[in-house]
């Protein structure tokens, strides 16, 4: 099977974890330390808390940055995780429908707020990895002093204008993920950054059961000072981590050369990319469109097809407010036409740095070959 995302583990990522396993620390010690100063630097950020996975790094960034029945402003177009985090922390989430890139609408988002001058936040998804519009983040911060997070778990070592995913350049917090399929992984594994001293200490503490220990306590002594949780992330992961941060630039050199020949192989044809390459991506996704209505083939047959040539493509993302559970809040009446749209005609497909130019022309090839029935 060709999947749609798969991790890239070489010797030097296994020699890195076997070190770490016949060190003296398997959790708490060194390397967690050393990889957040790693993802810091690169990310060029002051504070970096490396996590469990990307949803505690949403929930521990939710918790400091929202109070209870404050309203959100998000997409309906991610992963369940970015919406679940807000309703963690007891806030309400406002669906917006997306841009065309695939991304929040954010001159929608203006609208909501010259609306209702009582939104808190905006949770901002730098989906398959093209970079939030940095401009009007800024202004939007500024203008309406609006909390800013950017889940950028879709983009670490995207940039616009020199501004680099998770820098929090226009953001008070941003995320990453460190999943499998993602640019880089830990196996599970997750990061919030920010330039607030504040927020970093609040997450540190409620990453650890919320415990505090100074050098004026006991030897023995603790104190709980909030109600937190056990989001810590292992050395074993964290020397994985570094090892892969090491190659992340050649992971995403890899991944646009892969963008550029879908892009030319699908210039003037029925597929449409989302967005074409344009240096403001580091491609955690390759979506496409295609207007299924003008074919004689739904989307059900081109999955099953393509799974039985064994290619396996994948959908981001059936929208957030449309799930079950977000409809017996009460939500999946708004209007979101753009996002609609876009769920009726996309689906993703294969690209990591380890596929092949041999893999990737056989993706293509069948992709037409189902299409054009």
């Amino acid at each position: 099977m060709i999947p749609y995302g798969k991790q890239f583990i070489a010797q030097d990522d296994i020699d890195a974890v076997t070190e770490t396993l016949e060190s003296d620390y398997l959790t708490t010690g060194p390397k967690v330390k050393a990889f957040e100063d790693a993802l810091a630097k690169y990310c060029n950020v002051k504070y970096c808390i490396a996590v469990a996975n990307g949803t505690a790094a949403l929930h521990l960034a939710s918790l400091v940055l929202l109070e209870e029945g404050d309203k959100v402003l998000t997409t309906p177009n991610s992963f369940l995780a970015t919406s679940n985090a807000i309703l963690y922390a007891k806030a309400k989430p406002i669906f917006v429908d997306i841009a065309k890139e695939g991304n929040i609408d954010l001159d929608l988002c203006e609208d909501a707020l010259k609306k209702d001058p009582s939104i808190k936040a905006i949770y901002a998804v730098a989906f398959s990895g093209h970079m939030i519009d940095q401009k009007k983040l800024k202004y939007l911060r500024d203008t309406y002093n609006v909390i800013i997070l950017e889940d950028c778990a879709h983009a670490i070592g995207a940039q616009e204008d020199g501004i680099k995913a998770a820098s929090c350049t226009n953001s008070d917090v941003s995320i990453l993920s460190f999943h499998p399929v993602k640019h880089m992984t830990t196996g599970e594994g997750g990061a919030i950054t920010t330039n607030s001293k504040n927020f970093y200490e609040k997450m540190l503490m409620l990453r650890g059961h919320g415990m505090v220990k100074t050098p004026e306590m006991k030897p023995w002594e603790y104190e709980m000072r909030a109600l937190g949780f056990n989001y810590r992330i292992t050395d074993i992961q964290c020397a994985l981590g570094l090892s892969q941060l090491s190659k992340l630039d050649t992971f995403i050199h890899r991944r646009i050369e892969l963008v550029k020949n879908y892009d030319a192989a699908f210039q003037d044809s029925i597929v449409n990319p989302l967005y074409t390459h344009d240096g403001n991506s580091s491609y955690h996704l390759y979506v496409v469109l295609v207007d299924f209505a003008k074919l004689n083939i739904t989307k059900v047959d081109l999955f099953n097809q393509l799974r039985e040539k064994e290619i396996g493509i994948q959908l981001h993302y059936i929208p957030i407010n449309k799930q079950p559970y977000y409809k017996s809040l009460g939500y999946g009446d708004e209007a979101t036409p753009i996002m609609d749209n876009y769920h009726e005609q996309c689906f993703s497909l294969p690209m990591y740095p380890k596929m092949s130019d041999e893999e990737q022309t056989y993706v293509i090839k069948s992709l037409f070959e189902v299409l054009n029935g």
